[in-house]
C-alpha cells in the first residue's frame, strides 16, 4: 500500500468505551489538518471510530500499511499490539496512556491537544529500541518463531510443576535450575516482568540483554546481563514430565514439553518509538513509579552554582 498523502495509524483499547471516543476525536482533528487517518479493521466495527467520515481500514497481517507515524491509545498492551500490527513498516509509535503505569507512553490523556499538534508538524524524534529474536526446537525442528520488545518467558505450565532447565550462554551452560521459570529481557522490558522477577533497571540506551530467573532454587540464581552480541539458550531437561509454556511480551505463546530447546538473541529489526521531548530517562522513571525524590537540592545548587548541580552544598 502506498500514498503521497501523509497518513497515521490509530490503534485504540478494544474494549474501553472511553479510548474509542478519544480516537475518533483525534481522527476529526487530523483530518481536518489533512491529514490521512486509518485504522485496523477491528477497531472500526461498531466503534464511533468508524462514524468518522474519511477514516481507512488496514489488515493487521500486512506490514505495508503505509502510515509515517502509528499514534496508540491506551496501555503498554495496547502498545505491544501497535508494535505487532506496524513491525516491518519502519514507522515509529507514539503512545498516549490511557492506562496506569503507561511506561512505554510518551504523552498523558490531558495532554492530548498538544500530541496532536506535534503530530501535525512532525515535532518529534525517533529512538530505536533493541528487540529479541526467539525460536523453540523440539526434537530438532523449529517449531516456533516470534519475537519480542519487552521480554521472552518460559514459563512452567502448571501450578504444581516446577521447571527444571539449564540455560546457556554463547555455546556454553551457565547453571541448571529448578524455577517458576526464567525471563530474557531488553533494557525496554527491564521495567515490566523483569523488574517484577528481581531484576535490575537497565537504561534504554544500553546494548544489553538480561536472563532473571524467576523464583529459583539454586545457590546461584542471580540476574544476569550480557552482551547484546551474546546467544542463550534455555534447554527444558528431558527426564521431567513438567511442559512450559513460551510466552513473547505476554501476547504470543507455544507450549512445549520436556526436551523442548528456546533460543533467543538480539533481533535486527528494532522498534522505533517517537517521542515528544528529550527528558532522561531518570525522569522517566521517577514520575511512572512515582519514586520519593522529596528533599533533593540539585536544581538549587545548579542555580546557586551556575553549573548541572554538581558544585559544593551549601
Amino acid at each position: 500500500m502506498t500514498t503521497s498523502q501523509r497518513r497515521v495509524l490509530l490503534v485504540t483499547h478494544a474494549t474501553r468505551g472511553d479510548a474509542q471516543e478519544i480516537a475518533a476525536a483525534v481522527a476529526t482533528k487530523l483530518l481536518a489538518s489533512g491529514i490521512g487517518v486509518c485504522a485496523p479493521e477491528a477497531d472500526l466495527a461498531g466503534t464511533p471510530l468508524a462514524e468518522v467520515d474519511g477514516v481507512g481500514a488496514v489488515d493487521e497481517d500486512d506490514p505495508d500499511i503505509g502510515c509515517e507515524l502509528v499514534c496508540v491509545l491506551g496501555g503498554d498492551g495496547t502498545i505491544l499490539r501497535g508494535a505487532e500490527i506496524s513491525r516491518g513498516s519502519g514507522a515509529p509509535l507514539l503512545g498516549v496512556n490511557l492506562g496506569h503505569v503507561g511506561f512505554l507512553a510518551e504523552a498523558e490523556r490531558e495532554d492530548l491537544d498538544a500530541t496532536v499538534e506535534h503530530i501535525c508538524a512532525r515535532s518529534y524524534h525517533v529512538e530505536e529500541r533493541t528487540t529479541l529474536a526467539v525460536r523453540a526446537v523440539e526434537d530438532g525442528r523449529e517449531v516456533f518463531s516470534s519475537w519480542a520488545l519487552n521480554e521472552v518467558t518460559v514459563e512452567k505450565a502448571a501450578r504444581e510443576r516446577m521447571l527444571e532447565l539449564t540455560v546457556e550462554i554463547d555455546g556454553r551452560p551457565l547453571s541448571t535450575w529448578g524455577c517458576d521459570g526464567t525471563v530474557v529481557a531488553t533494557p525496554t522490558g527491564s521495567t515490566a516482568y523483569a523488574f517484577s522477577a528481581g531484576g535490575p533497571v537497565v537504561w534504554p540506551d544500553v546494548e544489553a540483554l538480561l536472563l532473571v530467573p524467576i523464583s529459583a532454587h539454586a545457590l546461584f540464581s542471580r540476574p544476569v546481563v550480557v552482551g547484546p552480541q551474546s546467544r542463550l539458550a534455555i534447554q527444558l531437561l528431558p527426564h521431567t514430565d513438567a511442559a512450559a509454556v513460551l510466552w513473547c511480551d505476554g501476547r504470543r505463546a507455544v507450549t512445549l514439553p520436556p526436551g523442548a530447546q528456546v533460543h533467543v538473541e538480539r533481533s535486527d529489526q528494532p522498534v522505533r518509538l517517537a517521542r515528544l521531548s528529550r527528558a532522561v530517562f531518570t525522569d522517566r522513571l521517577v514520575r511512572k513509579f512515582d519514586l520519593p525524590v522529596h528533599g533533593w537540592r540539585g536544581a538549587a545548587r545548579a542555580r546557586s552554582t551556575g553549573s548541572d548541580g554538581e558544585g559544593p552544598e551549601s
